[in-house]
């Protein structure tokens, strides 16, 4: 790829998209010392709240329909070795690796899941083991933002699968400061021609206002961290007592799920998906068979 190509294709807007990244990168350098990762202002807890939701953000598409079939896969030493390759290449030798992928057959929401995100926590894990500085993180992570635009905004997808726009609410246990798994599945969703929205630290009050005054078709609930499963399932028979749409679908999701998939069920939820990709085809499977039972009772 040409540099005069490269530079028209990444340069309009660079200073300021640079600027909205280090700005809270910044805050913790003036700080002189790290916090834990696990406290909400070290660096990977910004990458994981902040940084990441506006990669996913900055491309969010009106256009975008649904993909019914997974893609290729990307593994896990494929993503490792790609993880460090924003300290080192312009973006758009970045996106030429990317494309790569996209040649082979990987989807965006593949590429956004398994490749980009990754890197973006790789980038923060390295700064907080002091094997990069400040300037290498701000420009990693512009370079991963500017080749996930591009790739957006090169990927129509086709219609298929769901072809009613059914809405969903996304959004993570009130109390849970991180957002990235909320932010991830909603990205998800809309390029599969849902209407869907998301909620960012909401309070429980706040939750259970929103689905009273509007009938969404699904809810989404994320749990970054584990929690008692009466608290999840009071949450959940709150939401369906108060919902618009009497028949409103619950998935849930996260770690504390996915090591033990049952509880879904036992919460009251209607299912889960091991990921984004996988909740999405349960939520087009159910929304189906929800549809056809309405056609039965008519």
């Amino acid at each position: 790829m040409g540099e005069s190509k490269a530079s028209s294709m990444f340069g309009a807007g660079s200073a300021v998209l640079r600027g909205v990244i280090s700005a809270p990168l910044e805050a913790v350098r003036r700080r002189g010392s790290v916090a834990s990762p696990d406290q909400p202002d070290s660096v990977n807890a910004i990458i994981e709240g902040e940084i990441i939701p506006r990669l996913l953000m900055a491309h969010a598409s009106t256009d975008a329909q649904p993909r019914s079939k997974r893609s290729r896969t990307i593994s896990a030493d494929e993503a490792s070795r790609f993880a460090v390759l924003p300290l080192r290449l312009e973006a758009a030798s970045l996106l030429e690796e990317v494309d790569a992928f996209i040649t082979k057959g990987a989807s965006v929401e593949t590429i956004c899941l398994d490749l980009l995100a990754p890197a973006a926590r790789r980038l923060g894990e390295m700064w907080e083991a002091d094997e990069c500085d400040f300037l290498d993180v701000t420009m990693g992570l512009w370079r991963l933002q500017e080749v996930m635009r591009e790739v957006a905004a090169r990927s129509p997808a086709v219609m298929g699968g769901v072809t009613l726009p059914y809405s969903a609410l996304f959004s993570p246990m009130p109390g849970d400061n991180h957002n990235f798994g909320t932010l991830m599945i909603e990205e998800v969703f809309a390029r599969g021609g849902w209407r869907s929205e998301a909620l960012v630290k909401p309070e429980r009050r706040e939750l259970l206002d929103r689905l009273a005054r509007q009938p969404f078709d699904l809810i989404g609930l994320t749990l970054a961290r584990d929690c008692p499963s009466t608290a999840l399932g009071n949450l959940i028979k709150a939401m369906r007592n108060v919902s618009a749409n009497p028949h409103i679908i619950v998935l849930v999701g996260g770690r504390m799920i996915n090591e033990n998939p049952g509880v879904a069920i036992e919460v009251g939820a209607d299912g889960t998906g091991a990921d984004a990709l996988a909740a999405l085809e349960l939520a087009n499977s159910l929304i189906k068979t929800a549809a056809t039972r309405h056609l039965n009772l008519l």
